[in-house]
């Protein structure tokens, strides 16, 4: 449902009747009854002397394509819209990352992996917004149970920065039953490069020696995956 907002917003917030202001109007009524304005408007807390909070926030908003385009913008990009100096940046930075790693939480203390589409559903928030690419192991147990994550390497993937000594050096001190591998594309696209299969083959083989089998490798894309396993690859 959409959630309008008020056609009070052209005063300053604190000359606004009390049902209109978006603090007062979130303690009474909820924040899912605020607009998207409303809920950046309270976290930048704010305006300037020609804007109000919301003002700003309803700019912020004309400006991109969705929430997800604005929750990707580093501190520097979001320092250059209208009204968001540092301190501002900061808040709506800190927020943006709460909101990805509670979606990224499984309900429950262990999440057991048996599928891609729980490696996606874990990790595209965390990975999709990203604008470098990032390359991950994922350590298992016997029972799929994840152990932990680590991060191998972060820039344009090949060779040289995703080695088999790094990756299973992790793998082997976590004394790992099995490893996913992981890694997003910025672009968004899903489909493996001719990079991305030698790395796999490469580090599959290294599995095999070490007893350390690989049973996926996951390319997180924005809102889609692509799983080796899934598509005859590994």
């Amino acid at each position: 449902m959409d959630i309008k907002e008020s056609a009070a917003y052209q005063s300053r917030i604190t000359d606004w009747p009390s049902s209109e202001r978006p603090r007062e109007k979130l303690v009474a009524s909820g924040p899912q009854h605020l607009s998207e304005a409303e809920l950046i408007a309270i976290l930048i807390r704010t305006g300037t002397h020609r804007q109000t909070a919301v003002d700003i926030a309803r700019d912020i908003l004309s400006r991109v394509t969705d929430l997800h385009e604005l929750a990707a913008m580093d501190h520097e990009e979001l320092c250059r819209l209208n009204g968001i100096g540092p301190a501002k940046a900061i808040a709506l930075n800190a927020a943006f990352e709460l909101g990805r790693r509670i979606a990224s939480v499984p309900l429950g203390n262990a999440l057991k992996i048996t599928d891609p589409e729980i490696v996606f559903r874990r990790y595209e928030p965390l990975l999709s917004h990203l604008k470098k690419e990032v390359f991950l192991i994922l350590i298992l147990n016997s029972a799929n149970i994840l152990i932990r994550d680590v991060q191998i390497s972060e820039g344009i993937l090949n060779s040289s920065l995703v080695h088999p000594r790094e990756v299973f050096r992790s793998a082997i001190l976590a004394s790992a039953a099995s490893i996913i591998l992981l890694h997003n594309h910025p672009s968004g696209e899903i489909q493996p490069s001719e990079e991305d299969r030698h790395i796999t083959r490469r580090l599959v083989d290294a599995g095999l020696l070490l007893n350390v089998p690989i049973v996926d490798h996951v390319i997180i894309g924005r809102k889609r995956y692509f799983s080796f396993r899934e598509g005859g690859l590994l």
